[in-house]
């Protein structure tokens, strides 16, 4: 993060939660529930229209570390600034140390003014296997205060319960996800069930979802569970659960499909003072979403497809060079046509690992692996040269592969063909096929212990098809280096350093 503080500028790296929970020296396993937690609390903020701020005790006692913080999306905001690894001395916020010495929600105290702005402060303890392992402020704006409207009692009357349930251990639940990106927000829609399982309260967005669901009477007062199990009935075949998320009976998140629209369902039952006092159901409707998802899979599996059937074409095509050369008296051009087969094949074997894959990247080292049996195969039986492969190719799209995989076929074969080649048409020797990967860069070798190149060698005016095939792609399609030099021990050694477009970098 950059900072201008009059005319300089002050770099610093953003605190994350495990660094300041480190200085705060919280163990590994109140961490992971820190983080279970803060995943999932936005929905407390955006019940409870208020900033939360996590806090921690610091060890020596005398002061708190804000460990993380929310702000809602249903209300103002108290704290526009960041909060994330202030401090706050002992004395500053006596409500933090109540929740912690009493295990309840504190709400004592007149509001705060902060920049003419009143400030309402809360605290919840955070409770984990029966003890208090840090502390939320909740704190309301109060500037723009109005009577709440049923919405607004629904939701802080949720935020409550919620509340209680942290004080009480019992949330994040046990069969809460690490993180909930993808669930529904308050704001999607929501729906509070009473112990009975009867809708007692539901947002107008949530009265649309069902709505477009097929729904044509009121929501209020029906029992979800068998409303939802009758609408989905002609659509989905029976889901157990479904019928317990609409029921509130079980923390779940599942999806309904009916009338030709999917929603996005997200149960949590509240229990407060150990009795049930119902659930909370968040709804999102995810039609246009799923749509697209499943547009991108037929897409996907279209173009898995094409690979497939482009992978038989030059299969096909192979094969037909290879019944010419057979065919070929000129011992020239027979040797021509099977390196066209060779060319042609190593293609295919792109293509082949592409129709298998999800998406336009391939696993490489697999296609190195039986790049590199194709080129033994070409030895004398008695004599068969197994190259060896050393490092990591990875994961590289096809833009990278297609001509690598090429080049890599002309090196290899030409080390067999002429670097290792003996009287009588047969190979001896080593080859070596070795890959370095960086994060930006791809750095390749292919050695082998055969007769070299002569002194007079020279890479931009050689007449041999194939380097300048491996030049023409190194140089011009993947904007690589190449250089052609002595083995260490005799030999030769030809070198690649190719950059990694920043799709491949990440992979």
């Amino acid at each position: 993060m950059v900072v201008v503080v009059g005319d300089q500028w002050h770099h610093y790296q953003v605190p994350t939660l495990n660094d300041l929970a480190r200085q705060a020296r919280v163990v590994a396993g109140d961490l992971e529930w820190l983080h279970a937690l803060v995943s999932d609390w936005e929905l407390l903020a955006d019940l409870s229209i208020a900033d939360l701020t996590l806090w921690a005790p610091l060890p020596h006692g005398d002061c708190w570390i804000a460990l993380a913080q929310v702000r809602p999306t249903t209300g103002p905001t108290a704290f526009p600034e960041d909060r994330v690894g202030t401090l706050l001395a002992a004395g500053e916020q006596p409500l933090l140390a109540a929740a912690v010495a009493e295990g309840r929600v504190c709400r004592e105290g007149d509001p705060e003014w902060r920049r003419g702005v009143p400030v309402r402060h809360e605290t919840i303890p955070v409770c984990r296997a029966g003890r208090v392992i840090a502390v939320i402020e909740r704190s309301t704006n109060l500037e723009s205060a109005r009577t709440p409207s049923r919405m607004d009692l629904a939701y802080l009357k949720s935020a409550d319960d919620l509340a209680q349930m942290i004080a009480a251990g019992l949330f994040p639940g046990p069969a809460s996800s690490p993180a909930h990106v993808q669930s529904p927000r308050v704001n999607d829609g929501m729906v509070r069930l009473s112990r009975s399982g009867k809708v007692s309260y539901a947002s107008p967005n949530a009265i649309s979802a069902y709505r477009r669901l097929g729904l044509t009477a009121d929501l209020a007062g029906r029992e979800l569970g068998p409303l939802t199990a009758r609408l989905c009935a002609s659509t989905m075949p029976r889901d157990d659960s479904l019928m317990l998320a609409a029921s509130g009976r079980a923390h779940l998140e599942t999806e309904m499909e009916a009338n030709g629209t999917v929603v996005q369902m997200r149960t949590i039952p509240l229990i407060v003072s150990g009795t049930s006092a119902g659930a909370l159901v968040l709804l999102r409707d995810v039609t246009e979403l799923r749509h697209r998802e499943r547009e991108l899979i037929t897409k996907d599996a279209t173009i898995r497809e094409i690979h497939h059937r482009v992978k038989n074409n030059l299969q096909t095509v192979a094969a037909l060079l290879r019944l010419q050369a057979r065919r070929t008296g000129v011992p020239e051009a027979s040797s021509a046509l099977q390196d066209a087969v060779h060319r042609v094949g190593s293609i295919a074997l792109v293509h082949e690992t592409l129709s298998q894959a999800s998406g336009e990247v391939v696993e490489f080292d697999e296609v190195a692996r039986r790049i590199a049996m194709t080129t033994g195969e070409l030895s004398a039986p008695e004599a068969r040269i197994t190259p060896v492969l050393t490092g990591r190719f990875g994961v590289l799209s096809a833009q990278v592969a297609t001509p690598l995989a090429l080049v890599l076929t002309e090196l290899l074969h030409n080390a067999v063909q002429h670097g290792l080649a003996r009287p009588g048409g047969r190979a001896a020797g080593t080859l070596e096929l070795t890959a370095d990967r960086h994060e930006d860069r791809l750095h390749v070798v292919v050695a082998d212990s055969g007769s070299g190149f002569p002194p007079d060698f020279d890479l931009e005016s050689t007449t041999s098809l194939g380097l300048q095939i491996v030049r023409t792609l190194v140089v011009g399609e993947l904007g690589g280096t190449l250089s052609i030099g002595a083995r260490a021990g005799g030999g030769t050694s030809v070198r690649l350093e190719l950059p990694l477009p920043a799709a491949d970098q990440s992979t």
